[in-house]
């Protein structure tokens, strides 16, 4: 009976209950976390949109879900949506009413699905979003035509992002909707055409076509474009449009990693400020123009334009004029290309220089009187040529006042100016690695300004806190070579039998990384650089670790590939809460002494680089990793004794038994025979 008078009451509830409790009726919701007026549902294993969510929503990402579908009653609820984020959901299809209640979207990210499956139905849903600025269809397997469907009549657009589809050409049509875009993303596919494809794009700035299979760029034109990434392509010329008067707004081109065998024909005006040409074969040919050696080798390269069958361009291989405006540029990368020397004249084209990279080329002299290089040259890097020679005057180095990294590493340099470092009181960094160049003694320092000498000195250069100095064949280093400098950086790894000690004393106080690998150091007192944090130390044939490395506060410690059997655990209890980094690979350490290896492992603050890689030999030279401790078993500590009597009391037992045998079969040969006749020669039964 009570039961039953409850029911009306129930019934009367439900309504309210119902209005209050509306999130248990969608359990999808709990997948969500709401912040002001965004709800996050990425990785929420969703199969839909969830509808329980508030209606005032403006942004809802549903990243890294199960949804296949877009329905078109999936976003019915959120009529304020702004921005919608279905990336990576294997979705195949955009239903065409999808957006028929949320025409404010104005950004789409749709990355990574599978919509080249529903693009037609897809296409006519993308077509209800007047305001849509932002779209991202990139990873979709999509082709030419699809995107060309894809894209019809979104005229707002003004980002787009198409990076890991197929396309293969692009012409004027696959674009000429998008009035309004800005900043376009091509990279990662297969394209291997782009003829006229930009033409109805007047307010592109930014175009990324990195990744692709694109053989040439022989016509550029964009006079509006900021920024051009064509990197990562078979590119082996770029030229710019003859007879254009307008000033080009280009600002970053970046040729990088393609097949050029020639400078780019820039614009004859523009606001270039930086310049990759990185891994390229890139060369100067003036030097052909008066060349006897070949005397029937032409002089000249002509350009046809393939698509008109007319218009051909004839021209010299050494016209200064090709290179066109390089006045603005700021940042020059040549590496890895194959140039030998600069043209007359085109280092100082480039008043705004700041950074030049020539490493890895064919540089053979580098002359800074006639070069002219700018005065606001703040980086030169040089190194991994054929250098030989460095011509400079006391006015060409004076010219230089505001280099700070200077890089001469790896060439032939065995003289150098007097005076070339010492006279750039900017310097913060010099590398001369690789080189067979010596350190000046006080009184060779004091050549004429305009020798050459065969050291170097940076006397007085306050400013210097790198120095670079490894593999230079260096045997002592003069006592006062650092006297008056600030070094927090010293590297004189790869010189062996160097002899160190008392010239870096004056350093103690700044010093912050200390290289000497490879320089059989053995007994070096460390104990008064209280600066030291990153210490290198490999291939030195150390026994054990310096006593003195415990009082420092080491950050990083190199240790490879010395003759380290063990870490004491008094050493490892001592560096353990200091260090961040530490090499241990190539030392033969004991299998049964590997204490340190669990204090370091248990400081999760260490990073033991290759810790797989370590290795330890056991009692009988077998090699173990020493991170499976449980693949090789040890004997108790005071017990190895043991184990050392029995391994030389078994061969002693042995000995002595054969020669018994011996004796034996020699006083009493007749006692074998009867023993095999008792025990092999048995009556048979026949």
């Amino acid at each position: 009976m009570p039961v039953r008078g409850l029911t009306p009451i129930l019934l009367c509830l439900l309504p309210m209950w119902g209005v209050l409790t509306p999130v248990s009726s969608h359990p999808q919701h709990s997948q969500c976390k709401l912040i002001q007026r965004t709800a996050l549902c990425n990785h929420g294993e969703l199969s839909s949109v969830p509808a329980g969510l508030p209606d005032t929503l403006e942004e809802l990402q549903l990243n890294y879900n199960h949804i296949h579908t877009l329905q078109d009653d999936s976003l019915l609820r959120y009529p304020s949506l702004h921005t919608l984020s279905l990336a990576c959901n294997s979705l195949e299809k955009l239903e065409s009413n999808t957006f028929q209640h949320s025409k404010s979207i104005e950004s789409l990210n749709l990355a990574k699905n599978n919509l080249h499956i529903g693009v037609h139905e897809s296409s006519h849903a993308l077509k209800s979003l007047p305001g849509l600025t932002a779209l991202d269809l990139s990873e979709n397997e999509l082709e030419d035509e699809m995107v060309a469907t894809l894209l019809q009549n979104l005229t707002s657009l003004e980002y787009l992002n198409l990076s890991g589809n197929v396309l293969q050409r692009l012409d004027e049509t696959s674009f000429r909707d998008l009035h309004q875009l800005k900043e376009l993303d091509l990279q990662r596919n297969v394209m291997y055409e782009i003829d006229g494809a930009f033409d109805g794009n007047p307010k592109l700035q930014r175009l990324n076509l990195a990744f692709n299979y694109l053989l040439c760029l022989t016509d550029f034109h964009m006079t509006q474009l900021v920024v051009l990434n064509a990197s990562y392509n078979f590119i082996e010329w770029f030229i710019t449009r003859e007879n254009l008067n307008d000033t080009f707004q280009l600002e970053t081109l970046d040729l990088s990693n393609n097949k050029m065998l020639f400078f780019p024909f820039l614009p004859e005006r523009s606001h270039l400020r930086t310049l990759y040409l990185s891994h390229n074969s890139v060369s100067f040919y003036e030097h052909l123009a008066h060349n006897s050696t070949y005397p029937n080798s032409t002089t000249t390269v002509e350009f046809y334009n393939m698509k008109k069958y007319a218009g051909n361009v004839t021209a010299q291989l050494w016209d200064e004029s090709l290179h066109g405006d390089i006045s603005s540029v700021e940042i020059l990368d040549l590496r890895g290309n194959q140039v030998e020397y600069f043209p007359d004249g085109f280092i100082g084209k480039m008043p705004a220089l700041s950074r030049l990279q020539m490493c890895t080329n064919c540089l053979e002299t580098l002359n800074l009187m006639s070069e002219q290089f700018s005065s606001s040259l703040y980086e030169l890097d040089i190194s991994n040529n054929r250098l030989s020679q460095i011509v400079a005057d006391r006015a060409a180095l004076t010219a230089l006042g505001n280099l700070t990294y200077f890089n001469l590493s790896l060439n032939n340099l065995e003289r150098l100016p007097s005076g070339l470092f010492s006279s750039l009181q900017s310097l913060r960094s010099v590398d001369l690695s690789y080189n067979n160049v010596d350190i000046c003694r006080p009184e060779e320092a004091e050549t004429g300004a305009d020798a050459s000498s065969a050291c170097a000195d940076w006397k007085d250069v306050a400013s210097l806190t790198q120095l670079y100095l490894k593999g230079c064949n260096l045997r002592r280093i003069p006592s006062a070579a650092f006297a008056g400098l600030s070094l927090t950086h010293l590297e004189l790894s790869d010189n062996p039998g160097l002899i160190v000690q008392e010239s870096i004393h004056s350093l103690s106080r700044t010093l912050q990384h200390l290289g000497l690998g490879n320089t059989q150091i053995q007994d070096f007192d460390f104990s008064h650089f209280q600066s030291l944090e990153s210490l290198k130390i490999s291939r030195n044939s150390l026994a054990s670790l310096p006593p003195s490395l415990l009082s420092l506060d080491l950050k990083v410690l190199d240790l490879r590939d010395n003759r380290l059997s063990t870490i004491p655990s008094g050493q490892a209890n001592a560096l353990a809460p200091k260090l961040k980094t530490v090499f241990l690979t190539g030392n033969p350490f004991n299998c049964c002494q590997t204490e340190w290896f669990s204090t370091f492992e248990a400081t999760r603050t260490i990073n033991m680089v290759g810790r797989s890689d370590i290795e330890c030999e056991d009692l009988i030279q077998m090699t173990h990793r020493v991170e499976h401790s449980q693949s090789f078993i040890c004997l108790e500590k005071g017990r190895e004794s043991i184990m050392w009597y029995i391994l030389l009391f078994v061969p002693i037992c042995l000995s002595f038994v054969g020669i018994l045998i011996i004796a034996l079969l020699t006083f009493k040969p007749k006692m074998l025979q009867k023993s095999i006749k008792k025990n092999c020669l048995k009556p048979t039964s026949y």
